[in-house]
């Protein structure tokens, strides 16, 4: 007789033994019963199972759980933090951990995410293991890089083709500062002779420079449509664009000041110099301030831009150098450019005084509103380092050695 459960009733009068049975399922041979009688175990065997139990739980414990993250993820993390790096050390600090992630941090998804400031390298700092890097990332797409490599190739380590064509593919890919460089290189010949000047190449660069948001493009389209240098003269356009860029400047620095907690009034105030300009305006003359940055026109005491890694790459470079290109050649005379001449008389100087010269008017007149207009005074004629003449024959629109003053 058996329970609803399946479980038979122990038998009376019958063996000491209970055979305790289950019910299953019917098959085709029948119905079976299955006998749920514990087995005793022999002390070896308990002893085994312990032993192989413990050594699992000992092995389990000395498996790493990183080396079972996969690639994908740990890629994904470290493209995360090469776009959000501060510096060179916040990526190069992670790759260095151990071999697996230093091979990850390799990866060309990973690279071709990496900030402008995973790139901030200081010239003394130079080695073949960063030109292999800056490379390893110029290949994997980096615009960025492409554009740091570009400036170093071709200003530095004087391989012309090699920089501008790497210049080129960050322009491409829209890089605004990469478009405003090859817009300097067309309108100076740099590289080549001064028949290879492409005035409307720079013009056309300068705008797409601009249109992207680029400050110092726009100031130099500016100055171009106001001289007819390049392109048909438009001074009222030009004078757009110029206090265009001006505006867009002190957009830039009061969002940043915000940013950071700097208070407005002292941005909004005008902080004179303690030396007198030596020529001052006439209607400016109660006003002793020279220094004055760009915006200082509007009123606003607002620092200089921050300069690019590139530039400052340069300038550092060129310094070590005591400060000379080459025989004959100069440097252009705004602290933030860095860029060398690549022949002699490429830059085009101060028409007044002759003793500064810059690659581009957006260098000039950055310039001359935070140094030179204290410095400038007017001379009968001035000569070059070797004792010749200068070789313009005009202002900036009709001469190309000299710079009308802004």
């Amino acid at each position: 007789m058996r329970t609803r459960g399946g479980v038979c009733y122990p038998r009376v009068g019958g063996a000491g033994d209970v055979c305790f049975q289950k019910k299953r399922k019917k098959d085709f041979a029948g119905e079976r019963c299955v006998c749920r009688k514990r087995n005793k175990l022999s002390p070896e065997t308990t002893t085994g199972r312990e032993r192989s139990s413990s050594s699992s739980s000992s092995s389990t414990a000395s498996v790493d759980l990183f080396d079972s993250l996969p690639d994908d993820l740990l890629i994904l993390i470290l493209s995360k933090l090469s776009s959000t790096a501060n510096s060179p050390s916040d990526f190069i600090s992670a790759s260095i951990t151990c071999k697996r992630l230093n091979g990850l941090a390799l990866h060309s998804l990973v690279v071709s995410k990496a900030s402008p400031k995973t790139f901030v390298l200081k010239a003394k700092n130079w080695s073949e293991s960063a030109h292999r890097f800056l490379k390893l990332c110029a290949d994997a797409g980096n615009v960025e890089a492409c554009y740091t490599l570009g400036m170093i190739r071709f200003y530095c380590l004087q391989n012309r083709g090699s920089g501008a064509s790497l210049m080129a593919k960050a322009a491409i890919g829209s890089h605004a500062p990469a478009l405003y460089s090859l817009a300097v290189i067309q309108f100076n010949g740099s590289g080549g002779s001064k028949n290879d000047k492409d005035l409307r190449a720079g013009v056309a660069l300068c705008a797409r420079a601009a249109f992207l948001g680029h400050i110092d493009a726009l100031r130099e389209l500016g100055h171009c449509l106001q001289d007819g240098y390049g392109v048909r003269q438009n001074i009222t356009e030009g004078r757009r664009f110029l206090v265009q860029a001006n505006a867009r400047e002190l957009a830039a620095v009061l969002s940043s000041a915000a940013a950071s907690g700097v208070p407005m009034r002292q941005l909004l105030t005008w902080t004179p110099l303690p030396h007198p300009h030596p020529h001052p305006h006439p209607q400016l003359g109660h006003l002793t301030g020279s220094g004055c940055p760009l915006l200082s026109d509007f009123g606003c005491n607002v620092p200089a831009p921050e300069v690019h890694p590139a530039n400052r790459f340069l300038g550092e470079w060129f310094a070590a150098r005591d400060g000379s290109p080459g025989p004959g050649l100069r440097l252009c005379s705004h602290v933030g450019c860095g860029r060398p001449e690549t022949r002699r008389h490429e830059f085009r100087r101060c028409s007044v005084c002759g003793a500064v010269n810059y690659c581009s008017r957006a260098c000039q007149a950055l310039d001359w509103k935070l140094r030179h207009k204290a410095e400038c005074a007017a001379v009968e004629r001035w000569v070059d380092e070797e004792g010749d003449g200068a070789d313009g024959d005009g202002p900036v629109n009709g001469g190309d050695d000299e710079m009308a003053e802004s």
